[in-house]
């Protein structure tokens, strides 16, 4: 169904990629937008490994949550973990591609506040400020739930 990585040397690890899901700050969540045109926009999220699932954030109408409705298959990219060997000027880079199925999270008041705070203390600086925000926004926030159906991981040099 997926399709294997082509160029087998560059494939990192299965952990390897869960690693660098865990540990980057944005991804690019892709859909299949209007007329048949992909529609990719860079997110913030964070990655439930222990459920395997992504969650976002954003808007409760606009053109991810039509794009959804009509179809819930989607792509999810990160990339980072740069480094150079000695001597080299191009860097190396990891990326991890996720393919799976979206939802627009309607789970009990306590589950959603539960994962906006665990996204929320992967970006603000304190959990009081954590707190603030969710009792002042809780109210308008849409929870988007990605479960994982597919990854692969990658390391290239970009030269």
């Amino acid at each position: 169904m997926f399709r294997p990585l082509r160029r087998k040397k560059r494939a990192i690890t299965d952990e390897e990629a869960r690693k660098l899901l865990a540990t980057c700050k944005r991804g690019v969540f892709a859909v299949n937008g209007d007329d048949g045109y992909p529609y990719a926009i860079p997110v913030n999220y964070f990655f439930d490994a222990e459920h395997d699932k992504i969650y976002f954030h954003g808007a409760k109408a606009g053109h991810k949550v039509d794009a959804l409705k009509r179809d819930d298959k989607v792509c999810f990219t990160v990339y980072g973990n740069e480094w150079y060997k000695d001597g080299d000027w191009a860097p190396y880079v990891m990326s991890t591609v996720v393919f799976g199925r979206c939802r627009l999270a309607n789970d009990t008041p306590a589950f959603i506040e539960d994962k906006v705070r665990q996204l929320a203390l992967k970006y603000y600086p304190s959990a009081e400020e954590v707190e603030e925000e969710i009792a002042k926004d809780i109210k308008g926030v849409q929870l988007y739930e990605i479960s994982i159906e597919h990854l692969c991981g990658k390391q290239i040099q970009e030269k």
